[in-house]
């Protein structure tokens, strides 16, 4: 009987390990310019019609391709029967030409898809954490972010 009072009278024990981190990121964009060339594209279709590329009857000409631009040849359409109803269509998009040396940031590309941006400001980009594990973030100008962290960790074992 003795020992279990023993048990009760003996105090809690307990590993406990606390962890506190401050973190303070800053960054600024470098300049960039990002580019999509857009291909070329052709399509025809009719009803009741014939065609023709001015030298051969009922044909569409396959086109010529030069420096990556595609350029359909001429199609002309007569009507079957004249007097009843007919439908023609034709529709092309003219790709960009292949760039062989690509811009400089800020100018102007010659595909028909661009995206350029100017590098980042600093400005009063700043971000400080003191003994304390107390954050101070502040704002940059345009192209900069800050993220300021603090995180603590606690365990009982």
């Amino acid at each position: 009987m003795l020992a279990g009072l023993g048990a009760i009278a003996s105090p809690a024990r307990a590993d406990i390990t606390s962890r506190f981190t401050s973190s303070v990121q800053l960054s600024v964009n470098a300049a960039a310019t990002q580019m999509n060339r857009i291909g070329s594209s052709f399509s025809i279709s009719g009803n009741n019609v014939d065609t023709t590329d001015g030298t051969t009857a009922n044909t569409v000409s396959a086109g010529t391709i030069s420096s990556g631009i595609y350029a359909p040849g001429t199609i002309a359409a007569v009507q079957d029967d004249p007097g009843e109803s007919f439908s023609f269509t034709q529709a092309f998009t003219q790709g960009d030409a292949i760039d062989t040396t690509g811009p400089d940031i800020g100018d102007v590309s010659p595909y028909g898809s661009q995206l350029s941006t100017a590098a980042g400001v600093a400005g009063s980009l700043a971000g400080t954490v003191t003994s304390q594990g107390a954050l101070t973030v502040v704002a940059g100008g345009a192209g900069t972010s800050a993220t300021g962290q603090f995180v603590t960790e606690l365990q009982i074992n």
